[in-house]
């Protein structure tokens, strides 16, 4: 990343997209990115907190199916931007979440089995009945493992902002 001056940068990663790695993804990241920056560099962080695993898997499993309708979309968007053959009602989200890692792992099932035709790709995949296809991980973070998260990566933590309910955090972090 090449710095425009000798002012100190601010970087803005909000949306939780933080929670879309592994804990160990997470750590490859930060640091990358603290190696590209100089000292004294602030990043803000956007990240969705831990919180009761039930009101987690319903967030996940809602009564509306908006977090399933998300997840076949993909498939959507396939059929639209490839050519795909995917007929979604062949498919249905299943999700579950790890209240111990923190993860909500996201997946697709194949309701039966099917071969799909992907045009732009001249290729056919094999789905088998009940196979999964993973789209999507979704971390929730402590306060104190936000924290050792930071301090890992080669940033000091300035301060937490939360959201009433305590659901959400952002973070102002700062390039040692």
């Amino acid at each position: 990343m090449a710095q425009l001056n000798n002012r100190r940068n601010i970087t803005l990663f909000l949306g939780s997209n933080m929670g879309n790695f592994t804990r160990e993804q997470a750590v490859s990241f930060y640091q990358n990115f603290a190696r590209e920056s100089k000292s004294g560099d602030f990043l803000f962080v956007g990240i969705d907190r831990r919180k009761n695993p039930q009101i987690i898997s319903e967030a996940y499993n809602d009564s509306q199916g908006i977090t399933a309708a998300f997840n076949l979309n993909l498939l959507r968007r396939m059929n639209r931007e490839l050519g795909a053959g995917f007929d979604l009602d062949a498919f249905s989200h299943y999700t579950f979440y790890e209240p111990i890692s923190g993860e909500v792992r996201s997946f697709l099932l194949s309701l039966k089995d099917q071969q799909i035709h992907f045009e732009a790709l001249e290729k056919q995949f094999f789905f088998t009945k009940n196979e999964l296809v993973h789209t999507e991980i979704s971390k929730k973070y402590s306060p104190e493992e936000i924290d050792r998260l930071a301090e890992e990566t080669g940033y000091k933590v300035l301060q937490h902002f939360t959201d009433s309910r305590q659901y959400f955090l952002d973070s102002l972090w700062e390039i040692k």
